[in-house]
């Protein structure tokens, strides 16, 4: 899908929440389903949302690079109950139902990685529908896509994350060629070089 114009912010560490999820354990975590177009149709708790054949809901994935044009990937935790152990983008997850995709990606990528972009800006959408062979939930997805820089070392979450590392993009085809990766990590990606390269410039290599 066509790249959206970059709107770039600076985002500050103290982004953690914007107050619309309820707090406490037992609360469910729900999602915003939405219509082929992206427009918010209602809502379904997390896993239901997931369970074959999927509902289409609403997502982001962020991509975030070193000053020398590296990619920060994370490795899923085990303790995962989708696509545990497995490598993938930056960060990525769901807003909260009223949450904008923006801060739902400053937030989660504190949450996760317990550092926040120095720059963020958006890299258009993807709709896609990936099954998930291993546990056999499918993403259903209407994912908005972020790329940005990071200058401080990531803080990661055991809970979340098993592992991080920088890679160029060589390192990155030698890596998602032995190792598995998550099953929308390509599509995502794919659809994000342009913002991609815009950031990290023609000798990236993106």
């Amino acid at each position: 899908m066509p790249t959206t114009p970059a709107t770039v912010a600076q985002i500050s560490p103290e982004i953690t929440s914007n107050g619309v999820q309820p707090s406490g354990a037992a609360a469910p975590i729900m999602l915003e389903l939405v219509d082929e177009d992206g427009t918010t149709i209602g809502t379904a708790e997390k896993l239901a949302a997931h369970q074959a054949p999927g509902q289409l809901h609403r997502a982001f994935s962020v991509f975030l690079f070193d000053e020398s044009g590296r990619l920060l990937l994370q490795r899923r935790a085990l303790g995962k109950y989708h696509s545990p152990g497995v490598w993938s983008n930056t960060c990525c997850g769901h807003p909260y139902p009223g949450e904008a995709p923006f801060a739902a990606a400053a937030r989660r990528t504190f949450e996760e990685l317990g550092v926040s972009p120095t720059l963020l800006a958006e890299a258009g959408t993807v709709r896609y529908n990936h099954p998930d062979p291993a546990s056999g939930l499918v993403e259903q997805e209407f994912n908005h896509l972020f790329v940005g820089l990071v200058q401080a070392e990531p803080r990661p979450d055991p809970e979340e994350i098993e592992d991080t590392a920088f890679v160029t993009a060589a390192e990155l085809a030698e890596r998602h060629a032995a190792a598995p990766f998550s099953a929308w990590f390509m599509t995502v990606l794919d659809a994000a070089r342009p913002a991609v390269r815009e950031l990290t410039g023609p000798s990236g290599g993106w």
